[in-house]
């Protein structure tokens, strides 16, 4: 299956905030990601979340994942919200509730192909007991 997606992501940078760590932040979860610094806000670009599922798969975060996929669902697009700190040590961690002072990492994927559900079962499988039904990246 080939998955035709466009991954824009963003980031505030605080005045208190190293712009490179924010970067990392951002590379450390999504490693292909192309970046632009602009004044105060660090934005990206991905065709892949693949690493990202792998952290998902790791962290057995899978199940949490889609909640999160599914509930900022907007046609043919999802959102969701990372925290920074986490981000930076290479750790998924959904931002809900309260937003931080520093601000979150905002993604955004809008799937061309094949479907946003066939996307998630791609990115997030459904679990049974914590396990993958079907196999992931």
């Amino acid at each position: 299956m080939i998955y035709r997606v466009d991954v824009a992501i963003t980031a505030p940078v605080r005045d208190t905030e190293v712009t490179d760590r924010v970067a990392d932040a951002i590379t450390n979860l999504f490693p292909e990601a192309e970046l632009e610094r602009g004044p105060g806000e660090i934005s990206a670009e991905t065709h892949s979340l693949d690493h990202f599922s792998e952290l998902l798969h790791r962290q057995e975060i899978l199940d949490t994942a889609r909640g999160e996929f599914f509930d900022g669902r907007q046609g043919d697009a999802l959102s969701f919200d990372l925290k920074k700190q986490a981000a930076f040590e290479g750790v998924v961690n959904f931002a809900v509730g309260e937003p931080s002072e520093l601000g979150e990492i905002h993604v955004r994927v809008r799937v061309h192909e094949p479907s946003v559900e066939a996307y998630v079962d791609h990115v997030a499988p459904s679990t049974e007991d914590g396990t993958p039904v079907t196999d992931g990246p």
